[in-house]
């Protein structure tokens, strides 16, 4: 290909990112959306000042949230090669762009690795899936741990049922632990499956991270969660006051949980959101309207408007970089 035709073929695939981005948001924002006009009206009976600098923390939250994830890439990716934290932020945000139309967030893989040196890109991808791992065990430790505790106070489950699959999520749990801080025995279980054994040398970008800085990359991924666990509580807490601070927060790491291990996709998921939210929040408030209105503006903040932000950066990628 020449060097014109990889020219306008790199503009145009920007373009493209660019079109199904402002679609797919368009398509949520700008047409009707109950549950976020259902916040609004939740919202009008509360105090004008209290709402917006409530708010107001809730969008510096995700600010933080996404600052953090940058620092975790930034750190991961000096194993490949060295980024300024302003470029690993716009790999972060553009990542997001690019995960709001594809399953599972897949996208944002393809995303954030675009801004690295070509040949750099799939070793990027599974430096990307450590800081994944680190996100997943923390998500699984703090959410089956409180889906514990939800299934023992709200359900009612035989004794020794309760203790069987306590004592496998334990279990469960334990070896997610060790198979993150020993990658390397993950990546041997890997190279005995002979279709994988070809992907050796990728997979061995993820053993080249000691327990110092698996240790680091979890202390990244356990802030995250904190930030985005207090965000649910700051905009529940504001459309429902009397709510018992510890029950909604164990309720909000159970649905953290949940919605992680289900297939989603950003913009087409805040129906499944809603309606996950609805049923387990049934245990402590009959105040659905509320929990539904909390959920949706969560949605759009954490990843909608990082997504639009993400679309300033498209036309930065380099899809025919050819440094080293």
């Amino acid at each position: 290909m020449t060097a014109s035709a990889k020219k306008i073929l790199s503009y145009l695939l920007k373009a493209s990112i660019l079109v199904l981005t402002v679609l797919f948001v368009y398509n949520k924002l700008l047409t009707k959306n109950d549950s976020l006009q259902q916040f609004k009206v939740l919202t009008s009976a509360i105090g004008r000042n209290q709402v917006i600098y409530t708010m107001a923390v809730v969008v510096l939250l995700m600010v933080v949230n996404w600052l953090l994830e940058s620092f975790k890439w930034q750190y991961l990716a000096r194993k490949l090669t060295s980024i300024t934290l302003w470029q690993a932020v716009e790999a972060v945000f553009c990542g997001l762009s690019w995960a709001i139309f594809t399953p599972n967030r897949i996208g944002e893989y393809g995303g954030r690795v675009m801004f690295l040196p070509n040949r750099k890109r799939i070793h990027g991808v599974f430096a990307m899936a450590v800081g994944a791992f680190a996100q997943n065990v923390i998500t699984n430790l703090v959410g089956i741990l409180a889906s514990l505790w939800f299934v023992w106070h709200f359900l009612d489950w035989n004794i020794w049922l309760f203790v069987g699959v306590a004592a496998i999520s334990i279990t469960f749990l334990a070896v997610f632990l060790m198979l993150y801080f020993k990658i390397s025995t993950l990546i041997s279980w890997l190279d005995k499956i002979s279709f994988l054994k070809k992907f050796r040398r990728f997979f061995d970008i993820m053993g080249r991270y000691n327990k110092d800085e698996l240790l680091k990359v979890f202390g990244y991924s356990l802030a995250r969660f904190f930030v985005f666990s207090f965000q649910y509580y700051l905009v529940i807490h504001l459309l429902l006051p009397t709510l018992p601070f510890f029950e909604m927060m164990m309720t909000v790491m159970v649905f953290i949980f949940i919605q992680s291990a289900m297939p989603s996709l950003d913009l087409l998921d805040i129906g499944v959101r809603s309606f996950t939210a609805m049923h387990l929040f049934l245990y402590i408030t009959n105040q659905q309207i509320a929990i539904i209105a909390a959920v949706s503006s969560i949605w759009l903040i954490n990843l909608i408007i990082p997504a639009i932000i993400g679309s300033v950066f498209v036309f930065k990628l380099r899809f025919f970089d050819r440094t080293a």
